[in-house]
């Protein structure tokens, strides 16, 4: 019975410093984590969204609450003004889901452009919706607002062919985006104009 005493004390003190000392690992390196994904993952895509800016939208970035979630916006500056915006939003693809960057111009409110950056769709089917430009380019130019639906659901945007699934993914999460925007419009242009 001691003997079985003594092992309990020390798997629990074992478990116990694991635990600390993972805790303690992620911690400390959560920044790091989130700085690789932002420049490896999501950054390619705001990039290519946020076209003739001067200045670095992933260290020009803020953070609102919405909710429960924590939404990162990242800022587009031209001529010395917070001109654009770019944020995240997902849907749902054939192999789960698709994750967007919108990027959106406050001054009209249209979208600037749409670009995927995280997806499990079949290789050469629905993963062109992260490789072909033409089609994230019908999303370009358009009013931020409404609902987006491809042709065949009787929308504006034509679907990669064989990726319907996909293209209605890529649809629904600028759509979602949209409501974000709506409900934190306000507040996104405000702490929009602290960067400059």
């Amino acid at each position: 019975m001691n003997e079985m005493v003594k092992m309990v004390v020390v798997l629990t003190i074992l478990s116990c410093v694991s635990g600390g000392s993972l805790a303690f690992l992620r911690q400390n390196t959560a920044q790091q984590i989130e700085y690789q994904q932002l420049k490896f993952v999501k950054g390619p895509a705001i990039m290519s969204i946020l076209k003739g800016i001067s200045n670095n939208p992933i260290e020009d970035r803020f953070k609102i609450k919405d909710g429960d979630i924590e939404r990162s916006f990242y800022v587009g500056v031209v001529d010395g003004q917070a001109k654009y915006v770019a944020f995240e939003s997902s849907g749902g693809g054939f192999g789960g889901p698709v994750g967007l960057m919108i990027g959106v111009d406050l001054t009209n409110d249209k979208i600037l452009g749409v670009g995927v950056t995280t997806h499990s769709e079949t290789p050469g089917v629905g993963a062109r919706a992260k490789t072909d430009p033409d089609f994230v380019a019908q999303f370009s130019g358009l009013p931020f607002k409404g609902q987006f639906k491809v042709t065949a659901d009787g929308g504006q945007i034509d679907a990669l062919s064989g990726a319907t699934v996909t293209s209605r993914g890529v649809c629904a999460g600028v759509t979602a985006a949209i409501k974000v925007y709506e409900r934190l419009k306000d507040q996104i242009k405000e702490k929009a104009q602290a960067f400059k």
